[in-house]
């Protein structure tokens, strides 16, 4: 029982909390991608990848503060790429994503200078770097809480403001009715590409945070990313429903910390390593099939009813 309880000490939950919330920016971009562009981007993972390895290689050249908006034109480029395949070249969106994460992988090995593992312990990185200017205040030790709240908050801000616009507008309704927009002014194409850049300039930047807050950038840290988003936006769903955009946003960004929580219960419960990828998919699956099965509930019990009825 004091093992079970050691999880939830305020070391374990500030851990969860910046996970969360660098995570929380992945969510966001299949936010952007999924729910409003209506498009299921499987390049999640090597984008993950590319934001972690641009950035680490950045930061090494000495320029920790650039690697933020090196990592997110990378993202913008994956992005581009994917967006072209669809939209030019007719690849469904599916196949589109699965050949581009494919294809990331021998490029962030390339960018990673033929390494599997950039490793960040001798050089400044933006949180060793915030570390100094808070060390003997009473913020010191928040650093990675303090850099993870300021990207996740800039980003909700973005998309409230953008998804209102007129481009942005434009974005919602290609996912909504994608033949509606044919027909009017609106270039589908156009939309799409500059939707899923944006989105996979989001998932970078959580991959460069993720890399220079632990130290190191690894070719297999996005392993699942797209996993975990999209159970994280399906949680997230659950908390908000049919609510406006801001507060949509903030229910990804809620179930992304909530599912960081699962993890780490799962984690303190002593589960070994190779089971946490299940645990993924489980919750995926608890998320997926749960609102469904609870319009269904009343029709299983008036079944079970009548059966019973029978029986007797």
């Amino acid at each position: 029982m004091s093992n079970f309880l050691a999880i939830f000490d305020a070391g374990q939950m500030l851990t969860v909390l910046e996970l969360g919330l660098i995570s929380s920016l992945t969510v966001l971009a299949l936010f952007l991608s999924y729910t409003m562009l209506n498009v299921c981007d499987l390049s999640t993972d090597g984008c993950f990848t590319l934001g972690a390895s641009v950035g680490a290689v950045v930061a090494l050249s000495g320029h920790p503060i650039l690697s933020i908006p090196a990592a997110m034109i990378a993202g913008m480029a994956s992005g581009l790429i994917t967006a072209l395949l669809q939209t030019v070249l007719g690849i469904d969106s599916l196949l589109a994503g699965i050949v581009v994460n494919t294809g990331l992988y021998s490029i962030n090995i390339a960018v990673m200078k033929k390494s599997s593992l950039l490793n960040l312990n001798s050089t400044d990185t933006l949180f060793s770097m915030l570390k100094q200017r808070l060390d003997g205040t009473v913020l010191e030790g928040k650093q990675t809480l303090i850099i993870a709240a300021v990207a996740v908050i800039s980003v909700v801000l973005f998309l409230s403001l953008f998804l209102k616009t007129k481009l942005g507008l434009s974005i919602r309704a290609t996912g909504n009715n994608p033949d509606m927009v044919k027909s009017s002014s609106i270039n589908p194409i156009v939309t799409t590409i500059i939707g899923l850049c944006i989105a996979n300039s989001f998932t970078a930047l959580s991959g460069c945070l993720l890399a220079q807050s632990q130290k190191q950038a690894e070719i297999n840290i996005g392993t699942g990313m797209v996993t975990v988003a999209l159970a994280s936006l399906l949680i997230g769903g659950v908390f908000v429903r049919r609510a406006k955009i801001p507060l949509r946003a903030l229910g990804a960004v809620i179930g992304a910390v909530v599912f960081r929580l699962v993890y780490q219960i799962a984690i303190g419960l002593h589960m070994p390593p190779f089971m946490l990828k299940l645990v993924s998919s489980v919750i995926v699956i608890i998320a997926i099939a749960g609102p469904y099965l609870k319009t269904r509930l009343p029709e299983y019990i008036r079944k079970a009813r009548l059966r019973s009825g029978k029986r007797v």
